[in-house]
């Protein structure tokens, strides 16, 4: 085998259709857009979704619910979760990821009361509820709401 010599695979390369460059290409004449019409005009055709004048099918189906463009993504972590970490580590949204708990860090953490935790942590997270903050201030940890 030679570099000089090497070609791509038979098949694996295609030719570009150069259009509009005389008959004995095969693709003169119209061009390929057969004869008239308004995809046969330069910058013709539809828009996608156009339906000839009939209505669209985004405008027939009924429109449901509300999407609040406001809304919060937060991501809820149960104390159970929380055994992965030493006792007395510092735990907040950036080791919750290092560790594999959360997948994205989204608008803000919130540990939920799920499960104990026996040992004390320190959370710096952005909400918790009541139940985890009891649990949590009960084996000797601390929480700080971001």
């Amino acid at each position: 085998m030679k570099l000089s010599r090497l070609k791509p695979p038979e098949g694996s390369r295609k030719k570009k259709k150069r259009v509009g460059r005389g008959n004995g290409s095969g693709h003169g004449g119209t061009s390929c857009k057969g004869s008239k019409g308004q995809n046969a005009r330069s910058g013709g055709g539809v828009k996608p979704g156009f339906e000839g004048g009939q209505m669209p099918l985004s405008r027939r189906l009924p429109k449901r619910g509300f999407r609040n463009k406001f809304r919060k993504d937060i991501i809820a972590v149960n104390l159970e979760q929380l055994k992965k970490f030493e006792e007395g580590s510092v735990v907040d949204s950036d080791t919750l990821f290092h560790q594999g708990i959360i997948k994205r860090k989204g608008d803000g953490v919130k540990i939920l009361g799920k499960g104990d935790i026996t040992y004390p942590l320190t959370l710096k997270v952005n909400n918790i509820s009541r139940g985890a903050k009891e649990k949590i201030e009960a084996s000797g940890g601390s929480v700080e709401v971001i």
